[in-house]
């Protein structure tokens, strides 16, 4: 690792490779950006490498976050998630999970531009590039974070606050905070959909 990356990942393996391949690349798949919100969310109050760590299990207790078919949860699928202990076992957090997944399929049967459009648009369908050469410059949340936020929440969404927002949004590659030393700033910045 170079000095000149990115130090948030530190050492750990599984983190290096989710920032030297993951993040901040642009995702504009409807499915995948659904995914990446409610495992946001999972992460409130937790660190993301939390989450990270236990994201196939996450994967596997959610049907692959298939919203058509978390959309249907009942009573007995969040009893069968609350007891998993290889998953975030917070009952407001799954109910969120599956309130996103019905909000989901109502955009996507009713905007012309599916939930892409609805996150993307918030960033002119296009990644902002940050020039930011420290850590402590890049901030926690943006008008933009606040505005997505906003609109998530009126739509329905929780554990989506303009906090959890700009993380995901960095996440997804709408903002691109690679510090302009590290390799995956120039990366990210030619990343096209």
């Amino acid at each position: 690792m170079s000095e000149k990356n990115c130090t948030w990942p530190g050492e750990d393996p599984l983190y290096r490779a989710y920032h030297d391949e993951e993040w901040g690349v642009p995702e504009y798949d409807d499915r995948a950006l659904y995914e990446k919100l409610v495992l946001d969310g999972f992460q409130a109050g937790l660190s993301w490498i939390t989450i990270l760590r236990k994201r196939e299990n996450f994967r596997r207790a959610f049907s692959g976050f298939n919203p058509e078919k978390i959309a249907r949860y009942g009573d007995k699928q969040k009893t069968r998630l609350m007891a998993d202990a290889g998953i975030v076992r917070s009952g407001p957090k799954i109910d969120a999970a599956i309130r996103g997944a019905q909000l989901w399929l109502e955009i996507m049967e009713r905007e012309p531009g599916g939930f892409k459009d609805v996150i993307w648009k918030h960033v002119d369908g296009k990644p902002k590039i940050n020039r930011f050469r420290s850590m402590k410059d890049i901030p926690a949340k943006t008008p933009m974070s606040e505005n997505l936020a906003k609109e998530l929440k009126q739509r329905g969404f929780n554990f989506c606050g303009p906090v959890i927002v700009y993380a995901f949004a960095q996440a997804v590659g709408m903002v691109n905070d690679h510090l302009v030393t590290c390799a995956r700033h120039k990366a990210c910045s030619g990343a096209n959909a």
